[in-house]
């Protein structure tokens, strides 16, 4: 099975597969140069509410696949342009992770919105293990999810932690036996295509960028345009699943 990106598409969720078994999925360079084009794609496309990133198999993703790149290969470089254009897609993205989420897993793990993981999970931020300068971009990102301390941990040991410390520092929003993740997973995605993506949309520029008054003028004059206040009102009133009717 040759290494590479899966994605397929059902009922407004887009799945994104980190696939490389061999190795327990960690990425090649194919691999982290495909991630920002499919996303933009998939940003453009009306029908994908939200966004699922996964690995094949048992594992999520171990880190980079350091054999397969040849030394004039800027490593980082591709990660970072990976990672930020997880991080820019414009709605909901979750992270399902199962097994190992090591160094570049967990920085793609770390550039979603949230972070659903089995028991059994272990996460790791690696870099010290191969004397890597952690990207300031990365490094500030993981300090406003897992805080100062527990960011410095992460980078000064390179040791990997258990699920259920990744949830008590933030890494990790939800932990679930593993017969469990694959039911919650689907319960809570439906759940999100259910809500208005107009509200999820601001909400997500809002928590991850500085105030813009021209932003919030911009989403102010969409929302009054766009009928989800209504919709929303009509169907609590006639106690019905809404409709919101604003797409991207």
């Amino acid at each position: 099975m040759e290494p590479g990106l899966e994605c397929s598409t059902a009922d407004g969720i887009a799945t994104i597969t980190l696939r490389n078994p061999a190795k327990r999925n960690a990425m090649t360079p194919s691999m982290w140069r495909e991630l920002p084009p499919l996303l933009a794609e998939l940003a453009a496309t009306s029908q994908v509410h939200a966004v699922v990133l996964t690995g094949y198999g048992a594992t999520f993703c171990a880190g980079a696949d350091i054999g397969s790149f040849s030394p004039d290969v800027d490593v980082q470089d591709l990660a970072v342009r990976a990672e930020e254009a997880l991080a820019g897609f414009p709605g909901p993205t979750l992270a399902v992770v199962r097994g190992h989420c090591v160094g570049g897993g967990a920085q793609l793990a770390v550039a979603c919105d949230l972070r659903f993981a089995d028991e059994d999970a272990r996460f790791g931020v690696t870099p010290a293990r191969l004397g890597v300068v952690y990207a300031a971009s990365s490094t500030q990102r993981l300090v406003r999810l897992a805080g100062p301390s527990a960011t410095k941990h992460l980078l000064y040991s390179a040791e990997l932690i258990g699920a259920a410390r990744a949830l008590r520092i933030g890494l990790a929003d939800e932990v679930l036996p593993a017969g469990a993740l694959e039911a919650r997973v689907a319960e809570f995605t439906a759940l999100l295509v259910s809500r208005s993506r107009l509200t999820q949309f601001t909400a997500k520029e809002y928590v991850d960028g500085p105030p813009d008054p021209e932003r919030q003028r911009h989403w102010e004059h969409v929302a009054r345009e766009s009928g989800e206040l209504a919709e929303g009102a009509a169907a609590f009133l006639e106690r019905r699943p809404a409709r919101f009717p604003w797409s991207p």
